[in-house]
């Protein structure tokens, strides 16, 4: 556990060195060394699991050291590439953390930083995708917050929207807001997001036509005209 003191020294130190060095330069600094060395030693630790549902637990629980590290950075980075900051986000994507994996995706594309080379992928294909991915695992749950996805894919649509990528990582985000969409319409204002979740889930075939939605959208047009009668 990292102390209030640590966490603050670190924090003061990243934004320090973050706010020293522009884009298109690699970061430096000796706290960008330090967690870079715990990043080596965390990846270490993560090959040696076999199963994803552990290596998401350990992710969850390594991610806490990163924090201080990456405020400093967000607060007064100009855009210097970083593969400590990049991981992070991945990292808290992959834990379900989509709000703070955002809001590292929103400083990466803004100055264009790129992943590790172990990801063959542009940043806003990962994102995208990422956050579909993660977005459809919680909304297949038993109790899914579609309300509270709903802003979060949103978000990475917005973000990504003008990017380059396979028009199936930009059909899985359509497939994700449309069924968010169709959650938060069986609960309320179901007229308004009914018709948007079909708008979003013919745009997913459109782009993909093996999407697997097709039958989804049949049942959902036939929930919408039932609701527009009622």
């Amino acid at each position: 556990m990292i102390s209030p003191a640590r966490r603050h020294f670190q924090r003061v130190r990243a934004a320090k060195a973050a706010a020293q060095r522009g884009e298109a330069t690699p970061m430096t600094g000796d706290q960008h060394q330090l967690m870079l060395a715990a990043l080596i030693e965390d990846r270490r630790r993560l090959r040696e699991l076999q199963s994803v549902e552990r290596k998401i637990e350990a992710k969850r629980a390594m991610l806490p050291n990163y924090d201080a590290y990456v405020e400093g950075v967000l607060a007064s980075g100009q855009g210097a590439q970083d593969d400590v900051l990049m991981h992070v986000m991945i990292w808290r994507l992959d834990v379900g953390d989509l709000a703070g994996g955002l809001r590292i995706a929103e400083y990466a594309l803004a100055h264009d930083l790129q992943p590790p080379d172990q990801y063959q992928r542009s940043t806003a294909a990962l994102v995208a995708e990422e956050v579909a991915t993660e977005a459809l695992r919680q909304l297949n749950s038993d109790t899914p917050d579609a309300a509270g996805i709903l802003p979060r894919l949103e978000h990475a649509a917005d973000l990504t929207s003008d990017a380059d990528m396979h028009d199936q990582i930009r059909a899985k985000l359509h497939k994700a807001l449309g069924y968010a969409l169709r959650e938060i319409g069986r609960h309320g204002e179901a007229v308004a997001r009914f018709e948007a979740a079909i708008e979003h889930l013919k745009r997913a075939v459109e782009l993909d036509d093996r999407i697997g939605v097709k039958k989804d959208i049949e049942r959902l047009e036939r929930e919408l005209k039932n609701a527009a009668s009622g």
